[in-house]
């Protein structure tokens, strides 16, 4: 089969089997193509076409395509035993959540360990109501949390939240970044805040400094628990192994995903401090999970986590970072007209624009001259960067010359946009 044919029988598939829409979409931004092989910072397409990863899976990718180490541990796994028999103890899970312990902030130690970044955002707000005895939920506005029914109630977008309603109850949403609002919600009727240290898909929002802090005093004064969904922020990706490091806070839950699972498998987790573990001590199967925290998937974070600290990778995302915001910060001011904003903390990174109509353009152009990118979820106007932490500087500069192209051919059509 050529690959003309595979090309136009998976579009085919897409549309009878998947979603039109997405197929439709996918076209009109110019990925009419097959994503073959990848390794390293480099997609390639089914004709051999290299793409600069500079998505990063939305944050899974932090050490690139198919890291030979991870591969290796995975492999290796296969030949003992790849699922667990959920009866006998299962050594790569109990290896992990002690790992988790030792990297998490201050006296963070028990973890759940399930599949998915909103799986861990379940348990995480399970665990919050079982602790206080409580309901109400405070989350921020343009948060994303997940899209099942308990983490969709916490994200907040109604673009997402609206078909879905009526949602679980006791959610209530206030502007991030917003300390007057949060103090407005807060009573002693809320089990926890949750709460992402820089807002991923509301358009890489970086907070003030004292906004977490004040979060995390306010849990404290009315008796509440401090969740920091790190899904997207966590494992380096913002120059600290945890984002709310950042800002010297240690929360009382904390979600982990994405990163954990080495761009190899897929994997979540939530880890709370001892006292918060009791009632799931006292009960240890009402919350559990079939397929969580299988040999594969742990022995994948395991080597991940293992990867960030030998290829000192955070250290690295803070360092690249800092360079890439450098050269965006530039292209912005040379192009005020098209760039409103260049944000964010390491290797997180958002470029707001100054029309929404100019991303698709731009999107159009970094992926014809072989740059992935795309828009934040919820927020069109902001073009997310979030490569591999091991990018290079020469790679950064590749793309911010493709990028300065397409900045200027957006800059020559600003009006008709």
């Amino acid at each position: 089969m050529t690959t003309e044919n595979i090309i136009s029988e998976t579009i085919e598939k897409y549309e009878q089997h998947i979603n039109p829409a997405m197929a439709k979409l996918f076209r009109y931004m110019g990925l009419s193509t097959v994503e073959w092989e990848a390794e390293g910072n480099i997609i390639r397409d089914i004709d051999g076409k290299e793409y600069i990863d500079c998505l990063g899976g939305y944050g899974v990718f932090s050490l690139g395509h198919r890291h030979p180490k991870v591969i290796e541990a995975v492999k290796k796994q296969l030949d003992f035993m790849p699922l667990s028999s959920k009866v006998l103890f299962n050594k790569p899970m109990a290896d992990l959540s002690a790992l988790l312990a030792e990297i998490t902030p201050g006296e963070l130690q028990y973890s759940f360990i399930g599949n998915s970044g909103t799986e861990a955002v379940e348990g995480a707000l399970k665990l919050a109501r079982i602790h206080t005895g409580r309901t109400k939920i405070i989350s921020t506005v343009n948060s994303f949390h997940g899209k099942t029914l308990g983490a969709l109630s916490a994200t907040g977008r109604d673009l997402f939240r609206d078909p879905f309603k009526p949602l679980l109850d006791g959610f209530e949403h206030v502007p991030f970044n917003d300390i007057h609002g949060i103090k407005q919600a807060m009573n002693s009727e809320v089990a926890a805040i949750i709460v992402e240290p820089i807002q991923g898909e509301g358009g890489i929002i970086v907070p003030s400094d004292d906004y977490l802090p004040t979060l995390h005093k306010l849990c404290d004064d009315y008796g509440a628990l401090l969740i920091c969904d790190e899904v997207q922020t966590g494992l380096g990706r913002t120059g600290r192994m945890f984002a709310s490091e950042h800002y010297n806070v240690v929360p009382d839950i904390l979600t982990t995903a994405k990163a954990l699972g080495g761009g190899v498998m897929p994997i979540g987790a939530f880890t709370a401090k001892p006292a918060i573990w009791e009632k799931y001590i006292t009960s240890p199967f009402l919350h559990t999970s079939t397929f969580g925290g299988n040999p594969l998937a742990c022995v994948a974070a395991i080597t991940a986590i293992h990867v960030l600290r030998d290829e000192n990778l955070v250290n690295k995302a803070d360092i690249t970072g800092t360079y890439f915001l450098e050269k965006l910060n530039q292209l912005q001011q040379a192009f005020p007209d098209v760039i409103k904003e260049v944000r964010g903390k390491g290797l997180m990174i958002g470029i707001e624009l100054t029309k929404e109509g100019i991303g698709g353009l731009l999107i159009s152009e970094l992926v014809n001259n072989g740059v992935l990118a795309a828009y934040t979820l919820n927020n069109p106007k902001v073009i997310r960067m979030e490569p591999p932490l091991l990018i290079t500087k020469e790679l950064v500069d590749i793309v911010i010359k493709v990028l300065h192209d397409a900045v200027e051919m957006a800059h020559d059509m600003i009006e008709d946009l």
